[in-house]
């Protein structure tokens, strides 16, 4: 879809000379993921870092398809990219590219501030910001907050910021001010990317495997072999959605649930932090593999606090399957054998039905920390919905199942 030019022509009100013709958009436009690699790579940009967003999905998958090896890295925390472009500067005086969601902006504040800002080292990058919550849209509840106090919080650690837009020549006139800006200033400065910037784009190498279950067929089983008093808390994005459509379908109120639908890496922490004061209740960590890599230092905390009622449940796909389903940034990490060298009292793989019901026994019967991986294949149903009752609503219900 592109604008059209007018057929009349235009002149100069006072001299009389022909000028360019404006242009009437009778369209939307939108912003081909090729072309702005393109643009990019005319700035110089050749590396790539940073957390998979569903905003910037059509994007990133270009990138994932089409940067050269060892130039894109799919890291497990937006912080950690922020520091890997900072060291890809210093090594080769080049600008590198670092995208995230707006969520994952409390990641960078601290090597952004005490790093990469114009005052510290002064090290420039550029950031692309998927701007979920954007005021105006309809958006979850913690991405409306978010997306509210951005700019203000952009503003506030001296960030300088523009919005990017979806034809090219505007996407190509902001990046000449960007990267004016940071090679002038010595400073990061960031694009925000609102909903339907880019045109779609099917990433060519998505994360596959050959498990046989779905996090929902696999979710199932281990729902199935709870019991009434337990306690579950479970990660962010598609894991989530399915517990609370699970219950439904079993006729459950989910009172026992905590869906965690934003603070991605920190179910695990939320769990430890029930799990010590409720002794008496079995407390399960419904966890994804991108989030678990996102924030593992909590594994270290967890073996080291050693709670007995602690079952730690990793589903693994080896995908962001939330965001677009790109890789995660180590599929071969061995989660199990990082578990028991931080202190988990065991942990092991299960794959099918049958061993999943065997590990729920083994579960139930045996004293945590213990760690169940479940391998599983990336791949959600498409007409998954979200959660219908609010934030409040869940965290009231499930304050309440806590006083049994």
């Amino acid at each position: 879809m592109f604008c059209r030019q007018l057929t009349r022509r235009f002149f100069n009100a006072k001299s009389r000379e022909p000028i360019e013709p404006p242009y009437l958009e009778l369209q939307r436009d939108f912003l081909e993921p090729a072309e702005f690699y393109q643009e990019l790579s005319k700035h110089g940009v050749s590396f790539y870092a940073g957390v998979p967003d569903s905003l910037l999905k059509d994007f990133c998958a270009y990138v994932q398809d089409n940067a050269p090896p060892g130039q894109h890295v799919i890291t497990v925390n937006e912080g950690t990219a922020v520091s890997m472009a900072a060291g890809y500067y210093l090594a080769t005086k080049k600008i590198p590219c670092v995208y995230l969601q707006n969520s994952g902006l409390g990641n960078i504040v601290n090597p952004y501030m005490s790093l990469a800002h114009p005052k510290v080292y002064g090290i420039p990058m550029l950031y692309l910001i998927g701007w979920r919550g954007e005021p105006g849209k309809k958006d979850e509840p913690q991405h409306l907050v978010q997306g509210k106090r951005m700019n203000g919080i952009l503003t506030e650690m001296g960030m300088q910021y523009d919005v990017l837009p979806d034809y090219i020549e505007g996407a190509a006139e902001v990046l000449d001010t960007a990267f004016y800006s940071m090679k002038t200033r010595n400073g990061p400065y960031a694009l925000l990317v609102k909903r339907q910037c880019f045109t779609n784009y099917k990433l060519k190498n998505l994360a596959k495997n050959n498990y046989q279950l779905t996090r929902e067929e696999a979710l199932t089983e281990v729902i199935k072999n709870t019991r009434p008093l337990d306690v579950c808390v479970s990660t962010t994005g598609f894991l989530s959605r399915e517990l609370f459509e699970l219950r439904q379908s079993l006729n459950q109120t989910g009172e026992q649930d905590f869906l965690t639908v934003g603070s991605m890496g920190h179910a695990s922490s939320i769990a430890l932090g029930i799990a010590q004061v409720k002794k008496s209740r079995q407390v399960f960590c419904l966890d994804g593999d991108g989030a678990m890599m996102m924030h593992m230092g909590a594994l270290a905390q967890i073996g080291n606090i050693g709670p007995k009622n602690y079952k730690h449940i990793l589903f693994n796909n080896q995908a962001h399957d939330s965001v677009g389903a790109q890789p995660t940034s180590n599929p071969l990490v061995n989660f199990t054998q990082i578990a028991l060298g931080c202190g988990y009292k065991d942990a092991f793989q299960v794959e099918t039905k049958e061993e999943i019901i065997k590990g729920m026994e083994k579960l139930n019967r045996n004293d945590g920390p213990i760690l169940m991986e479940i391998l599983i294949k990336p791949g959600v149903r498409k007409d998954l919905g979200r959660p219908t009752t609010t934030t409040f609503e869940n965290k009231e219900k499930f304050m309440h199942f806590l006083t049994y």
